[in-house]
C-alpha cells in the first residue's frame, strides 16, 4: 500500500435499528393509549434512520464533529477539514476531506 498506511475510511457506520425497532414494537404491544403515539413516532424515526445510506450517516457524524469544534461556515471548507482533524486526530487529510464533503452534501439535502 502506498501512503501512510491509514485506511481509506476510518468511520464505520454501526446500525442498531433492527434491535431498537424490535424493542419499540415490543413496548408498543403493552403500551397504554397515552404512550402509543410516542412509540409509533419513535418507530417511524427508527425506520427512517435504518434506510439512510452510510455516506449520509458519516456526513451527519462529521457535521456534528465539525460544528462541535467551533466551525460555523461551510462544512466542506478548508477550515472545516481542520476542525474535523482537530476533533479526530486519527483521521488522515484524505479521510477528513471526504467526510467534510459528505457532511456538506448531507446538510444540503
Amino acid at each position: 500500500m502506498i501512503g501512510n498506511g491509514k485506511q481509506d475510511m476510518a468511520v464505520v457506520v454501526v446500525r442498531d435499528a433492527e434491535a431498537i425497532g424490535a424493542a419499540l414494537r415490543q413496548a408498543l404491544e403493552t403500551a397504554g393509549a397515552e404512550e402509543r403515539p410516542g412509540l409509533e413516532r419513535a418507530l417511524a424515526v427508527v425506520a427512517d434512520a435504518a434506510g439512510a445510506p452510510d455516506a449520509e450517516m458519516r456526513g451527519r457524524w462529521a457535521g456534528r464533529r465539525i460544528r462541535a469544534g467551533g466551525h460555523q461556515g461551510p462544512l466542506d471548507a478548508v477550515a472545516a477539514v481542520k476542525a474535523l482533524r482537530r476533533a479526530e486526530p486519527g483521521l488522515s487529510l484524505r479521510q477528513a476531506v471526504q467526510l467534510s464533503r459528505e457532511a456538506a452534501a448531507t446538510e444540503a439535502a
